[in-house]
């Protein structure tokens, strides 16, 4: 009885149907660029994807924990001291003391409290890594895109690429700092300026590799916008060489400061910074130790994280190792 049943209104449907029109039948459905495109619904996300691998690695998890927990305290510590980072204690006496209940790093040659020093210097050198590292990360990327993309601009942008990598970065820190001055914006500028090309280099050559892969062929075919293409097609494959060069970026720039603080050419000795607490230890460290100790110790513990930390992240961004 079921199956009669279903027939008759199937029939019954059909012969309904056949009396209309084809206007009645069909009607055009409204058109959506981004309807067109979706081939399929899922749950992936890239962002949740990335955080999901990072977490799996625990060394680099504690690493990180341990850097945000400097990074933090640099603040905390020179709210909690006793003096400020500046100011002179009145007692010449107190002069190179060792690290006591008072003085919790001790005191440097002109008696000022060595813990306030350090955790300010600490604040100064970690600013200035992260503006450094944030515009040769913007710098690159963009001239990395036209370099890679453009091929006319290519011979000239590898001509300037080969000049400027071929004299040493020191040098024009160098004359900066004697032309110009030495303060914190001065070499921040300075640093991104002379900063920015290895990691445009990096980016051009990828964007070389993925410019001319079959999709990005027929996207330019359909006549897709050539910012559409490097933002949508190729930049996301960029994403963990950026992430690993902006990590490597802070301990260099730390570094590279210190190298210049040490030899007089880094930031104002008014201002403090890891640097310039090394360079000013190198007189003293062997009767009073503690005047490297603890600087040394901070720039180590940023340029260990960060080096692994970045590693880890990069791998994490890394579309092949998603899952």
């Amino acid at each position: 009885m079921s199956k009669s049943k279903d027939t008759v209104e199937k029939t019954e449907v059909l012969d309904e149907t056949a009396n209309m029109s084809d206007e009645e039948l069909f009607s055009f459905v409204e058109y959506h660029h981004d309807d067109a495109e979706r081939t399929g619904y899922s749950n992936y996300s890239y962002w949740k994807s990335v955080f999901k691998n990072f977490l799996k690695k625990k060394t680099a998890v504690v690493m990180l924990c341990v850097f945000l927990c400097l990074f933090v305290f640099s603040f905390v510590a020179t709210a909690i001291g006793n003096y400020d980072y500046d100011k002179l204690i009145p007692d010449n006496e107190h002069s190179f003391e060792s690290p006591n209940s008072e003085y919790w790093f001790g005191t440097d040659n002109l008696g000022r409290d060595y813990w306030c020093q350090v955790w300010y210097a600490s604040q100064t050198s970690i600013k200035l890594a992260a503006i450094v590292a944030l515009g040769e990360c913007v710098l690159g990327i963009i001239i990395g895109c036209i370099w890679g993309y453009t091929r006319k601009i290519d011979a000239l942008f590898t001509e300037l690429y080969n000049i400027m990598t071929n004299v040493p970065n020191i040098i024009y820190m160098t004359l900066i700092a004697l032309m110009i001055g030495q303060s914190f914006l001065i070499m921040a500028i300075s640093m991104t300026a002379f900063g920015w090309m290895p990691m445009a280099r990096q980016v051009r050559n990828l964007v070389m590799m993925y410019r001319d892969r079959e999709y990005n062929l027929a996207s330019r075919c359909l006549g897709t916008k050539q910012s559409r293409i490097l933002v949508k097609n190729i930049l996301p494959f960029l994403v963990s060489v950026i992430i690993l060069r902006m990590a490597l970026s802070i301990p260099r720039t730390i570094s590279l400061e210190s190298t210049l603080s040490y030899l007089g050419l880094g930031l104002d000795v008014n201002t403090p910074s890891l640097g310039i607490l090394l360079r000013n230890s190198r007189a003293f460290f062997l009767d009073f130790p503690y005047i490297l100790i603890f600087p040394a110790a901070i720039v180590s513990i940023i340029t260990v994280t960060f080096y692994l930390v970045g590693n880890a992240f990069a791998d994490a961004c890394d579309p092949k190792n998603h899952v």
